[in-house]
């Protein structure tokens, strides 16, 4: 039975993932907190135990990274290797992928990308141009195609890409998943120009007649809706998490510096004009972490359709209350919020991303309009 109050063991989940986020800070060494947060076993939380992950659940991951982010040192990976990665191996992949993937991801020695996204087919994934098509002679799969915006691909092992096969008896169209080794011979990545300052590089991805060996395929080739969105919940869901840990690092400047700096008489916390936008940005965080949590167990509870819708509205809660949280702890530093030292302004922009990436918030408000309300499609 869910439950509003958190268990002794998250708390103490959250208390250890906080001492260690605290202790890498904003300024953090990517590689070296990841590589510690392997080592502790956060990384590989919600991984099976018998391939040496912690035998949780997305509720667990995603206090990681919520709590992570609010200590400002956020692993956006945590989104793609662990939580859509790895859940689609745990759930899907043969024994060998398992065996072969799961421990390193569980410990973070070895990293997955996630390749979904295409130069053509942004939200609307039916639209996937890249195919597979099986050698006949061989058995041997080969993908032709492009992707956009691949997160770390250059420090990824491999990438997992969603590409569809020709279905021989409709004609259709149907997706399915590969592991893509990072050096197989046709797969080429060009990093993207990007404005927005991040750790994880994105890229351009194509594919060129790449070849890989049958047991590339990960699942059923006829199971692969049902797959897909066995990683894409998983997706929402840390990323909601990592919108309310930013909001929650940018709420807590604020804070400090409304206590202290004084203009007047008192600190300018005392002006209502300061404390009550910095009360609702804490409201609207609480909100949110509310309906992840809800995702997060319906998730691991199996509720595969309850949690897409959950999922959703939490992805969207949090992209919304991450940027309303930045912008008013900017607002209430002034000019300092956008000086170095505080750290908040680069935050500017990577809170717009929890309102884009991995969906925008206007094909959010289209799922809840047509699958939750019953409204007709526009489209």
């Amino acid at each position: 039975m869910t439950t509003l109050l958190e268990s002794d063991e998250h708390k103490s989940l959250r208390a250890a993932v906080a001492t260690l986020g605290t202790r890498h800070g904003r300024t953090h060494n990517r590689d070296a907190l990841w590589a510690e947060a392997g080592k502790l076993g956060y990384l590989g939380v919600n991984l099976p135990e018998e391939y040496g992950g912690g035998g949780a659940g997305i509720t667990e991951l995603s206090i990681v990274l919520e709590e992570l982010g609010a200590a400002g040192c956020p692993l956006l990976m945590l989104v793609v290797s662990p939580a859509i990665c790895g859940n689609i191996i745990a759930r899907f992949g043969t024994d060998q992928q398992k065996q072969t993937w799961l421990p390193g991801i569980a410990d973070g020695t070895r990293l997955m990308a996630f390749g979904i996204t295409e130069p053509d087919a942004g939200s609307n994934s039916h639209r996937i141009t890249t195919t597979a098509r099986r050698d006949g002679d061989t058995g041997d799969w080969i993908l032709t195609g492009r992707k956009v915006f691949i997160s770390g691909v250059d420090i990824a092992d491999a990438t997992l890409i969603v590409g569809r096969t020709e279905d021989a008896r409709t004609g259709k169209l149907k997706p399915c998943l590969f592991i893509v080794p990072r050096d197989t011979p046709g797969f080429e990545r060009r990093q993207l120009d990007m404005e927005l300052h991040a750790t994880e590089k994105q890229f351009e991805l194509t594919l060129d007649d790449v070849r890989l060996p049958a047991d590339a395929l990960v699942g059923d080739e006829d199971a692969g809706l049902l797959q897909l969105f066995a990683g894409l919940n998983p997706e929402r869901i840390m990323t909601a998490a990592f919108g309310i840990g930013i909001g929650r690092y940018a709420l807590t400047r604020a804070l400090e510096y409304a206590r202290e700096r004084t203009v007047w008489k008192t600190p300018i916390g005392a002006h209502q004009a300061i404390a009550h936008p910095l009360a609702q940005a804490h409201i609207d965080l609480e909100l949110s972490r509310l309906m992840m949590q809800k995702a997060a167990h319906l998730y691991d509870a199996g509720d595969d359709m309850g949690a897409g819708e959950a999922a959703n509205m939490a992805k969207y809660a949090a992209g919304e209350a991450c940027v309303k949280a930045v912008d008013q702890a900017v607002h209430t530093l002034g000019g300092n919020g956008l000086t170095r030292e505080f750290g908040l302004a680069s935050l500017i922009t990577a809170a717009r991303v929890a309102r884009i990436a991995p969906v925008s918030r206007e094909m959010i408000l289209n799922y809840v309009s047509h699958q939750t309300l019953g409204l007709p499609k526009s489209y």
